[in-house]
């Protein structure tokens, strides 16, 4: 089985034809490794390349080698440190990869200070920026700044289309250290899909020679039906432009589904974020801090708030307890408030006459003179 056999290989066996990168990346974890920092290893790397070349793999398989345990070659693929930083779970791997157009100065300042310290159980302190080129340029200046002067235990590896002024600024390009990637081959493609997703020789063939050399592409065409469906019917618009009669009911059908596609993709980020923000407000939990999780989003085995609400200001009292003829008690050493019930009627007494401050009860006094106001000479 495809699952079964991956922990069994090496991290870098997850690259597609680039075989000078992997030795390269090798030699610098072990140069890493025996302490020498000097002209295999660097604080700051930048790969580059063509979509679907497997920059950011690349680029996560080098941290796994650096974080790597075992005694032998680096990136062994089975120990806790590789298996966790390729899972993205390791305490000291970082990867920020950006959901909007651009990453802020104020995440990078975030994630620098946080890079900026030593590493708790791991090697190395690694940061994984993917999509390099969405930095703006405060961003930039930030990361700038720390990759000037590294600290001793951390490494910066980002990931940008290609060296242009455009992907990313040329004195940050200065302080990294290069590494190309090349658009993988149909044979080294077709060969992974056959031997790593357990795919049959033809339909491995035909996906790695109508993926343009994106491994992504090629995998998803190779087992998803309806990434194959999509590509022929998005063939038929070339068709269709041919004929005038049908040009613009292809092209309306061709839109609609890529809408539906995001729209799917959208919903499927929301329900996770949402499951997140819950956990982290303790919904579904089963002490105090999960019963006002859980009612905070409006349900939960404690259903939603029902008990009347007091407030020192009348114009913002909110009522909404299933009991009107019985109204809340003040608690004694808390602020004074006005309790009105549910029908808006004062509660019986209200109209008592209450001592003033500075003028203490005494025996055989009227209470009428207690409403003489104090500052009355």
């Amino acid at each position: 089985m495809p699952a079964a056999t991956l922990p069994c290989m090496g991290v870098f066996d997850r690259l597609v034809g680039q075989h000078d990168v992997e030795t390269d990346l090798i030699a610098a974890a072990i140069a890493a490794r025996n302490g020498d920092t000097g002209s295999a290893m660097t604080h700051s790397w930048l790969f580059t390349g063509p979509p679907g070349s497997g920059r950011s793999v690349a680029a996560l398989c080098f941290a796994a080698a650096l974080q790597c345990t075992d005694p032998g070659e680096p990136g062994c693929g089975r120990c806790h440190a590789c298996t966790t930083t390729m899972a993205g779970t390791h305490g000291d791997v970082r990867r920020v990869v950006p959901e909007g157009l651009t990453i802020s100065v104020k995440s990078m300042r975030e994630i620098v200070q946080t890079a900026s310290r030593r590493p708790s159980t791991g090697r190395w302190q690694i940061v994984v920026v993917e999509d390099a080129d969405r930095l703006t340029e405060g961003a930039a200046n930030a990361l700038l700044k720390v990759v000037e002067e590294p600290p001793q235990r951390t490494v910066f590896l980002l990931c940008a289309p290609s060296v242009d002024p455009q992907d990313i600024s040329v004195t940050l390009r200065s302080r990294c250290r290069h590494v190309g990637l090349i658009t993988p081959g149909v044979d080294s493609i077709a060969r992974v899909l056959r031997d790593v997703d357990g795919i049959d020789e033809r339909a491995a063939q035909w996906a790695a020679s109508v993926s343009g050399g994106h491994v992504g592409r090629a995998r998803r065409l190779a087992t998803d039906d309806s990434a194959r469906n999509n590509r022929a019917r998005a063939l038929d618009v070339a068709g269709a432009v041919l004929r005038p009669a049908t040009t613009y009911a292809a092209a309306d059908e061709l839109v609609q589904r890529a809408q539906a596609e995001a729209k799917q993709i959208s919903a499927a980020l929301d329900e996770k974020e949402t499951e997140e923000l819950k956990t982290a407000l303790g919904a579904g939990g089963t002490g105090k801090g999960g019963r006002r999780g859980a009612a905070r989003f409006g349900g939960g085995a404690q259903g939603p708030r029902t008990q009347p609400e007091v407030t020192p200001h009348p114009d913002r009292a909110r009522h909404h307890g299933p009991r009107p003829d019985r109204p809340r008690r003040a608690v004694p050493g808390r602020a004074r408030c006005r309790v009105r019930r549910h029908d808006h009627t004062e509660p019986p007494g209200h109209d008592r006459p209450r001592p003033r401050p500075g003028l203490p009860r005494l025996p055989g006094i009227p209470a009428q003179l207690y409403r003489i106001d104090p500052r009355v000479s």
